[in-house]
């Protein structure tokens, strides 16, 4: 009776929280953009700002969902994780890994589907916050490293989508492109998502029979040396690519085998 007392109460919950994550999307439309351009500074400033009240907003969010008891979360190095300069590339098992990330990450850029820009709900921040936009592969590229420049970090789910359950990772070349043409510090980060929610087969309402719980952990930087020896891009992107799936599933496997109990095999860095 307990459980099922529980149960409805954070399919309830969950709804209540989407709910107010839009709300909070017109409210920063409406409100907070507004002010932003009216306080003294330049576009730059004016960016930082913005990526700030985002932060604080989607961690407000991920505190909203604990406190209601729909999740919990640990998160690992949370300092590195704030480091200038990266490319962040992520596992994407669940809806909100995004908000997640930027909930911990104050300088946090990101691509974001071009139509997200014609929504009243969502044009404003993304438009003040300077996110960028997946309109072609080159304006991306080009984003992208001046977004570096500006000190901050990229976060890129290389498989583009979200994972289907059961099969395997397949991923694209977008986030080797932006790290081979970019020469910048990559960091993998590994997301789990325990029991498995808000995936891409379930729908929201379809909750886990207990609070899931979220783990991002920051991993070692991924050397681009053996990448860039190579005489065409084109083929170093693909290998990178290939090196993200291999990387990410042995991360995976390795964590499902340490949690269940039994051995990891241990992964190296070939560089092929």
């Amino acid at each position: 009776m307990l459980t099922t007392v529980n149960k409805y109460w954070r399919v309830m919950a969950t709804g209540f929280c989407f709910l107010t994550f839009g709300l909070g999307g017109l409210v920063l439309t409406l409100l907070a953009v507004p002010i932003l351009y009216l306080l003294p500074g330049g576009p730059l400033r004016r960016e930082r700002r913005a990526k700030a009240v985002i932060h604080y907003a989607f961690r407000g969010f991920m505190e909203l969902m604990r406190c209601l008891g729909i999740l919990t979360y640990t998160v690992e190095q949370r300092e590195a994780l704030n480091r200038p300069g990266q490319l962040i590339v992520a596992n994407h098992p669940t809806l909100i890994d995004i908000v997640f990330l930027i909930a911990f990450i104050k300088r946090a850029d990101c691509v974001v589907k071009s139509s997200l820009l014609r929504n009243p709900f969502t044009r404003g921040p993304i438009g003040v916050a300077n996110y960028i936009a997946n309109d072609s592969s080159e304006a991306v590229l080009a984003l992208a490293e001046q977004s570096f420049k500006r000190g901050n970090s990229l976060i890129v789910f290389p498989e583009g989508t979200r994972t289907t359950q059961g099969q395997d990772l397949s991923m694209q070349r977008g986030a080797a492109n932006i790290a081979l043409r970019c020469d910048c510090e990559v960091t993998p980060v590994v997301i789990t998502c325990e029991p498995s929610t808000l995936t891409k087969e379930l729908q929201w309402y379809q909750v886990p029979e207990r609070p899931f719980h979220i783990s991002l952990t920051l991993k070692p930087t991924i050397s681009m040396i053996p990448y860039q020896q190579e005489k065409a891009v084109s083929l170093a992107a693909r290998k990178l690519t290939r090196f993200f799936e291999d990387y990410f599933t042995q991360e995976l496997v390795s964590h499902d085998r340490i949690r269940t109990g039994t051995q990891a095999t241990d992964y190296r860095h070939s560089g092929s």
